[in-house]
């Protein structure tokens, strides 16, 4: 039909179209061809039907109407086809972009691991088989793959095997498989890939083989291994079953050699099987009971009791570990612990691979490993093969590669191997300078072993010298440009260089050129470098040059010259001359002087920064009196003077209780709204409000605070503390603040009080208590912390006394090293946390990001970027270190806070007259108004301050001192009559 013509017709201008969209690859042309012949029987499919008594009738006969139908229909296939290409074009044309992206990714940097797993998702998405292979090859010689991983390939590669050949390389696919993690389901796989095979030559033997180490892999397995017993064991049974019809027809002899033979094999698996607990031990051994037809020996039996107390001890250990989440790893060391008690050497090393399978990037989990084995088993393919995987999952950690290097050397590697490795560790990409510093110490150590220093020049000598000239090259290049230091400041390589020359070579020349050096990169102000010198010219030197060496450290050393200065004396006295002597002492003598009189202009300048903080201070407490002192002046006189009074009174009786700070446990209570009968509402004669006027905002203001004044102080509860939380940092500003806070701390649970905090002038503190009804709505609204709240972060804190928790500590981010943790600064204010994010996602899993903001909410520049693990995070330091963002040049390290500074307590000082008290504390502005004392001397009372707790004063205690009975809470009118009586 002409509907069918159509598209065929059309069929040969997709075929070039396609190879240019795929430049001219023969894979893609394929592709694009099949596409189209495809797309041609869907057409044809859609313009026919079915066949029938007309199928056959000459095209004539067909009218007019029923072929433009026809046209019509293929001219709508078409179009719909031609869209769906269209769509599928443009979404292999994005895949082909993100494909070269990673590719020109990996070619910067190859460890980097999810930029491999991607590429190879994308790969077998376009069906590109060469390349997916190649990059799995690439991928699986720099990383263990993980099980979902080698299942995947192993899957595609056994779909595509056609022949004895691909059978073979499918083999060997399975060998790399197991010697990366022990998985038990690889090894079924494998088992059961090579039963596929028993029709090849020495195909039985192959499966056998495959099982037999399956076994002593995975079979102490508790949980998994049970699944390769029973797979082994089917396989034995069904050739029993095979050779079953035809043993009644052979003779006693080969049915001895043949079927005999092969019944004790299954039995032979039954009793191993039974000897090792396993969980569902017992459906085994009831399966074993009706299949064997003789009784099972009583000393099968006796192994399998035994097997099963040894279960019941494992148990709590494996129960453990289904209860944990993953990745397990506190249960893992547990029962870790408890095989090691043991000794038994397969479990400890079955224990060892299926923690690791779940914390392969746990670096002291593979050392642990690792030492057990150097010390322990010693077999050289088990530790090199160990040592090899461990160094593959965490190349970033200096200490595996280090080990990886002794145990090559432990067990005779060819040191070609071992320098490859060596190059291997150097561009694995460390997060610390000192890191490349201890990797070329452990090679140059190997180095130095295998030199024979009884010969004067060898090919091995020569080869450390040159080490040692290329170690100190590749610090002072590589590692400066990207660290910003050598990682090697006191020059240990240098020191180690010359030590060998001195000590073994007999080459003092050289090693005085190399301390040369040292000095003159900054450590010649250091005495224990000079005294180092020292004894090494007095071990390998001679006396004349040991005295250079101590008249050089006179003259340079600036932390311990009285040290260096008594070691030259010293030599002096027993070995000099008396001219030798006299030099020495001048020598001393004037430099003694010089640093007695530089450490005496240095303690003058130190004394007169002091003097000059004092007048400063001085000067702002003359300003603030000054300032205080206009105040006094512009208040109202006359009958405002009683308010004064009032206020004044009011400051002297809460002035000890309530301290201008924001952790008090003094609280205000929120006064509750006032009836219409207590306001002195005037009602007009139909009940209702009469007219009145209404203040201007100050003034309604004022009276708000004036009623929050007039509301009685309300201790905190402390045995309400696990129901409480403390909220600070709120905005001064805010109106009302138990009902605006009260509809967001409501998401948590009920709300029993909110009690913001308010000054003696009835303005809000910035800070409140919110007491719940349940103490885990309290455990809940802590995560509410950082909340924005008016454009500020809301503080929220449990509410803990901290004179009864002295370790409470409120801060809640690490202050140690993390390593999976980034710390970004020179970041552009207006930088979002979504537009960060972006940037850090294209390095790794980004598992938190935290924009530093101060106390209002500004953003300060500054970041914190958690990734999924260290080799992540490692990798995005090299990436985004100098990175510019917004015109700005941001800076990237691995999080390493200094140490907060823990808050000196209050040192005990005497009263005069009175027992030892801590001194008084004031808040961040001091005592506030009533700086001065006007208590007469006479009257005055030691009295102690008030514990402090965590978010405020600690309440008081019920039994009151002597001095606050006998020295009540006076008025200003008070002291007036005080005063007047004498």
């Amino acid at each position: 039909m002409a509907t069918a013509a159509e598209p065929a017709a059309a069929e040969p201008e997709a075929e070039p179209e396609a190879g240019r969209r795929a430049d001219g690859e023969e894979d893609a042309a394929k592709a694009a061809e099949t596409r189209g012949k495809a797309s041609s029987r869907a057409v044809a499919a859609a313009t026919n039907t079915t066949p029938g008594p007309g199928w056959d009738r000459p095209e004539e006969d067909v009218s007019e109407s029923d072929g433009d139908e026809e046209f019509a229909m293929a001219s709508s296939v078409e179009s719909s086809l031609g869209e769906y290409e269209w769509e599928y074009d443009e979404e292999e044309e994005k895949n082909q972009l993100e494909i070269e992206r990673l590719e020109e990714q990996l070619s910067i940097n190859v460890y980097d691991y999810n930029c491999h797993v991607d590429l190879i998702r994308l790969l077998r998405l376009e069906g590109e088989l060469t390349k997916v292979r190649i990059a799995r090859q690439k991928m699986s010689e720099i990383f263990p793959l993980t099980e979902e991983l080698w299942l995947e390939w192993l899957h595609d590669e056994i779909s595509m095997a056609q022949d004895s050949l691909d059978r073979e390389h499918v083999y060997d696919l399975f060998e790399k498989a197991v010697k990366d993690y022990i998985c038990p389901n690889i090894w079924l796989e494998y088992g059961q890939y090579s039963v596929g095979g028993i029709g090849q030559k020495g195909g039985l033997e192959k499966v056998r083989s495959v099982f037999e180490r399956a076994l002593s892999s995975v079979g102490l397995h508790m949980t998994k291994g049970l699944a390769i017993w029973e797979a082994y064991r089917e396989f034995e049974s069904a050739i029993v079953e095979a050779a079953r019809p035809i043993a009644a027809f052979l003779s006693p002899f080969d049915r001895e050699q043949t079927f005999d033979s092969q019944l004790e094999k299954v039995h032979s698996l039954f009793r191993r099987q039974l000897v090792i607990p396993l969980y569902d031990m017992e459906t085994t051994f009831a399966e074993y009971e009706e299949w064997s037809e003789d009784p099972i020996p009583e000393s099968v039996v006796q192994n399998y009791n035994k097997a099963l107390q040894q279960l019941e001890k494992y148990k709590p250990h494996e129960e453990a570990l289904l209860q944990a989440e993953a990745p397990r790893l506190a249960e893992y060391q547990a029962y870790i612990d408890f095989e090691m008690k043991i000794g038994d050497p397969a479990r400890i090393q079955l224990i060892f691979e299926r923690a690791l399978v779940e914390n392969c990037l746990v670096p002291d989990l593979w050392i642990r490993y690792s030492q057990y084995l150097d010390r322990q088993l010693k077999v050289k393919d088990l530790v090199l093969s160990v040592h090899n995987r461990a160094v593959r999952n965490c190349p970033w950690t200096v200490a595996l590669w280090s080990r990886y290097l002794l145990a090559m050397e432990r067990h005779g590697v060819d040191h070609r191997v071992i320098s490859v490795t060596f190059e291997k560790a150097l561009n694995a990409g460390f997060i610390q300078a000192t890191d490349y510093v201890e990797i070329w110490q452990a090679y140059l150590d190997y180095l130095r072993r295998r030199v024979d220093f009884k010969q004067d020049s060898s090919k091995e000598l020569e080869e450390l010298r040159a080490t040692f000239t290329r170690a100190l090259e590749y610090l002072k290049q590589e590692v400066e440009e990207r660290f910003n230091e050598s990682g090697d400041p006191s020059c240990m390589i240098m020191q180690n260089w010359a030590r060998i020359e001195a000590r073994l070579c007999n080459n003092m020349q050289k090693a005085r050129e190399l301390w040369d050096s040292i000095m003159t990169k900054g450590n010649a102000k250091y005495a224990n470098m000079w005294l180092e010198y020292y004894n090494l010219e007095r071990a390998h030197g001679d006396t004349q040059h040991c005295r250079k060496a101590l008249h050089r450290a006179v003259q340079c050393t600036s932390d311990y010259p009285e040290h260096v200065c008594e070691v030259l004396l010293t030599m002096e006295r027993t070995e000099g001359t008396l001219e030798d002597w006299d030099v020495a002492v001048q020598k001393t003598e004037a430099r003694l002087a010089r640093v007695n009189e530089q450490r005496l202009k240095a303690a003058e300048k130190e004394a007169a920064l002091v003097q000059q903080e004092e007048e400063k201070a001085e000067q702002r407490k003359r300003a603030r009196a000054e300032k205080k002192a206009l105040k006094k002046k512009k208040k109202p006189r006359g009958t405002d003077k009683r308010r004064a009074d009032e206020d004044d009174e009011k400051e002297w009786g809460y002035e000890e209780e309530e301290q201008p700070t924001k952790r008090r446990r003094v609280e205000n209570s929120v006064p509750p709204a006032r009836e219409a009968q207590d306001m002195n509402v005037d009602l007009g004669p139909t009940g209702q409000c009469a007219p009145m006027d209404v203040d201007p905002p100050s003034k309604q203001k004022e009276k708000a605070a004036s009623l929050r004044r007039d509301v009685p102080r309300v201790r905190h509860d402390s045995s309400k503390d696990g129901v409480t939380v403390f909220v600070s940092n709120l905005p001064y500003s805010m109106e009302e603040p138990a009902a605006n806070l009260r509809p967001l701390f409501e998401t948590c649970g009920a709300v029993t009080e909110i009690r913001p905090i308010f000054s003696n002038r009835g303005d809000f503190r910035g800070y409140c208590y919110v007491e719940f009804e349940e103490e885990k709505s309290a455990l809940q609204a802590l995560e509410l912390d950082r909340k924005s709240v008016e454009g500020r972060p809301m503080f929220v804190s449990p509410c803990v006394d901290k004179s009864k928790n002295p370790d409470f500590k409120v801060f809640r981010y690490s202050t140690a090293l993390e390593k999976h943790k980034l710390f970004i600064s020179g970041l552009p204010f207006s930088c979002t946390k979504e537009e960060l994010e972006e940037i850090c996602k294209a390095h790794g899993t980004v598992k938190d990001l935290r924009l530093v903001t101060n106390r209002a909410g500004k953003p300060k520049g500054l970041a914190y970027v958690e990734y999924e693990n260290e080799s992540q995070a490692s990798q995005a330091v090299m990436k985004m270190d100098g990175m510019t963002i917004k015109e700005n040049v941001i800076k990237v390290a691995i999080s390493n806070p200094p140490q907060r500074k823990v808050p000196e307590k209050a040192e005990a000082r005497k009263a005069p007259g009175g027992p030892m008290v801590p001194r008084q504390t004031y808040g961040a502005r001091g005592k506030g108004r009533t700086q001065l004392s006007l208590l007469p001397r006479a009257l005055q009372r030691p009295s102690a301050a008030a514990p402090q707790a965590e978010n405020g004063p600690a309440p008081s205690l019920a039994v009151a001192t002597p001095a606050a009975t006998e020295a009540p809470k006076m008025s200003n009118a008070d002291f007036a009559k005080l005063l007047m009586r004498k």
